[in-house]
């Protein structure tokens, strides 16, 4: 059975769960969601509506026992999936490159936060490892990972609040720095609190600094704030010990790699 990590007790609406149930059962503080067949499920960029929290019900023994939906909707990530500007084998060689500079290896423990499902199938093909980790906010790119992928762990919440049980991480993918609501130095914090020594930060965004302007014009409740310049990444990042490996910040691309060394390593 396919399962994927939820943080709260409670999910965001969609109609894609009308007349739908869902059983939870308590894991760690967060949720296991065995997730129904996703083959008769609508598109999964295709959700609307306001959103609103339903909240569980308790049984006697302190489980959660059924949660019934009318409506669900949440944020629209699907703008992720589209590139109507780069070509097929350009964005191949783009998604190469990304995932070249983390380095992976076979034992290694790799996160993704806010990565398309596009990314994820590349990475998949390109680069066995120990551990897969996605992270992100919404539960039905999550749902359509899962569905392909059993073996690759998927978690639904903020980057920040990723429980350290699957730490430390070797490599780090932030797909999609500029959708995380969070200040870039309390990101770095975290992560240096997850990363083992040596580990490989990927920041990178495949359509460049333009297209993330332009995507917070219009998508302005997903993408909070714009890509980091050079100057500005750096130093953050050497307040928490990482590294400038590589920086890439070109029209229709944009790349930073970084490495971490925790205090008083060489």
């Amino acid at each position: 059975m396919a399962s994927l990590f939820c943080p709260t007790s409670f999910l965001r609406p969609s109609s894609v769960y009308r007349s739908r149930n869902l059983r939870l059962q308590s894991h760690y503080h967060h949720h296991l969601f065995p997730l129904p067949a996703l083959s008769s499920f609508p598109s999964l960029s295709s959700f609307r509506g306001p959103q609103f929290i339903c909240t569980p019900t308790y049984s006697n023994e302190g489980t959660v026992s059924v949660i019934n939906f009318e409506d669900f909707a949440e944020k629209d990530w699907s703008f992720l999936d589209h590139d109507d500007i780069t070509s097929d084998e350009q964005r191949d060689r783009k998604a190469k490159q990304i995932i070249s500079a983390g380095d992976i290896r076979e034992n290694s423990r790799v996160l993704v936060s806010i990565g398309n499902e596009d990314f994820i199938d590349r990475l998949v093909d390109l680069s066995p490892c120990q551990l897969l980790l996605i992270v992100h906010e919404s539960l039905f790119t999550l749902a359509g990972i899962k569905e392909k992928y059993d073996k690759v762990k998927c978690w639904q919440g903020e980057l920040i609040y990723v429980p350290e049980k699957w730490a430390p991480f070797d490599v780090v993918f932030l797909y999609c720095l500029p959708g995380l609501p969070f200040e870039l130095d309390e990101i770095f914090k975290v992560l240096a609190a997850r990363c083992s020594s040596g580990a490989r930060l990927v920041i990178s965004y495949p359509q460049g600094r333009e297209a993330v302007q332009n995507h917070r014009q219009h998508h302005s409740d997903v993408i909070v704030s714009d890509l980091p310049d050079k100057v500005s990444l750096e130093k953050v990042a050497a307040d928490h010990s990482f590294e400038t490996v590589e920086f890439v910040d070109e029209p229709g691309f944009y790349l930073a790699v970084l490495k971490f060394r925790k205090a008083g390593e060489e």
